[in-house]
């Protein structure tokens, strides 16, 4: 058993080493001051967010970008508060914007998936970018993607995301899954396996989503309107890594609000975790098999410890290889992210 432990850990080591490599692949990437070009549509799939829309529409207004260069869709997904009603009034305070707002034709397993697919065919810019109605977008969003396409021959951009939480020890653990999360995506396109990406800062062409047939083959899956789309331009002939890039840019971090109960958080991770089986990526899933299996593995050589099965030293020296390339994983995607410390990282 002290064996196998031990070899699960080394490969779990060689893994995140891996995607330390990756991460550092992609450098960071700084807009220009060059004149806007790109036309956008940002689409916003809502329901039942009155709460969250107004910091989201404020940052919309604070865009610094040509009003007459993006339209906003909202996509309602038959809300019982007063969103829609926020939305209109924001309309007509913020005349200058194109904003247009749809009903949700409920066709699939999959709301958002749905919504989007509704946008799409009166969408009439070529560039589509999605976020959510619990985020907060900078002001040089646009601006630095609009940069980015100038300067590279994409088709679809996967965008950082980060969080705005409270000093406690649930919010500081989500933020740290966060960057796990975001350090593996970062790595995995810097290794040219990109396999994940976060809706909430996500844009594609039009015509890619329509070559790709959009959602076609994963709609029954309520969740991954971003993942699965990713995953399948990665996989496309016709795009693949050199069409799907991310973009790591510190004008370009969209942020988002954490989970404030550990109930919501463990079922949204059980949302999340139930779409792997359906991953085409062959490197996301193993991906998900070594971190499982790396993280099991401390749990198991716990318990050993305690039945006096394994030493503790030996328990101690698995410990200390996962802490440590975890610790350099984690340490470099936070510098990027904010450099600020990172609370209770022993105990998360």
């Amino acid at each position: 058993m002290t064996l196998i432990l031990g070899l699960i850990l080394l490969i779990y080591a060689l893994t995140i080493g891996h995607l330390i490599y990756g991460f550092d692949q992609i450098p960071t990437y700084k807009k220009s001051d060059g004149n806007p070009e790109t036309y956008f549509a940002i689409l916003l799939p809502f329901r039942n967010e009155s709460e969250n829309l107004p910091a989201l529409l404020e940052s919309f207004k604070n865009l610094n970008y040509p009003k007459n260069q993006f339209e906003i869709i909202f996509v309602d997904d038959f809300s019982g508060d007063d969103s829609v009603k926020l939305i209109y009034n924001w309309r007509m305070e913020n005349g200058k914007f194109h904003t247009t707002l749809l009903e949700n034709l409920r066709i699939s397993n999959s709301p958002k998936k749905d919504a989007i697919t509704r946008a799409i065919p009166i969408i009439k810019n070529e560039w589509i970018i999605t976020t959510d109605a619990d985020c907060v977008v900078p002001e040089n969003w646009l601006l630095t993607i609009d940069n980015y396409i100038q300067s590279h021959d994409v088709a679809m951009i996967v965008g950082a995301v980060s969080y705005d939480g409270k000093k406690s020890f649930l919010h500081h653990f989500q933020q740290l899954d966060l960057l796990s999360l975001q350090g593996a995506t970062i790595g995995s396109f810097g290794l040219g396996l990109g396999f994940m990406c976060n809706g909430a800062n996500f844009c594609y062409t039009k015509s890619l989503f329509q070559e790709l047939n959009g959602f076609t083959g994963n709609t029954k899956i309520a969740s991954g309107d971003d993942v699965f789309l990713v995953q399948k331009a990665m996989e496309s002939q016709n795009f693949g890594p050199k069409k799907v890039h991310y973009l790591k840019s510190k004008t370009n971090i969209v942020h988002t609000k954490p989970l404030n109960s550990w109930k919501s958080l463990f079922f949204q991770r059980v949302r999340w975790a139930s779409k792997t089986s359906s991953y085409q990526s062959v490197f996301g899933k193993d991906l998900a098999l070594i971190v499982f299996a790396g993280n099991l593995a401390i749990i198991v050589g716990f318990i050993l410890l305690l039945a006096q099965k394994i030493e503790s030293d030996y328990f101690a020296l698995l410990f200390l290889v996962k802490f440590v390339f975890d610790f350099i994983f984690l340490k470099k995607t936070n510098s990027f992210f904010s450099k600020k410390r990172m609370p209770f990282l022993i105990l998360s």
